[in-house]
């Protein structure tokens, strides 16, 4: 049972830190201090990419923080 509470809660962190970093990239490119085309990857352009770095930040750490108050109760 603790193991499986540190585990969410690291997937959570994890989660955290990918959507600050997506978010960061995102303002950056878009204030043109960041080149986003070095993300670019076939007809995908680099905000897309940069883009789906923080959605899957957000998915893991609501996994994690669901999983943590589900296992709470």
């Amino acid at each position: 049972m603790i193991y499986s509470r540190s585990i969410f809660r690291l997937i959570a962190r994890v989660g955290v830190a990918l959507t600050i970093i997506g978010c960061t990239g995102l303002v950056l490119g878009l204030g043109h201090y960041f080149n986003l085309d070095i993300f670019a990857y076939g007809l995908s352009s680099g905000i897309r990419i940069v883009g789906s770095v923080a959605i899957a930040g957000c998915l893991l750490s609501a996994i994690g923080y669901g999983a943590l108050e589900y296992v709470q109760k």
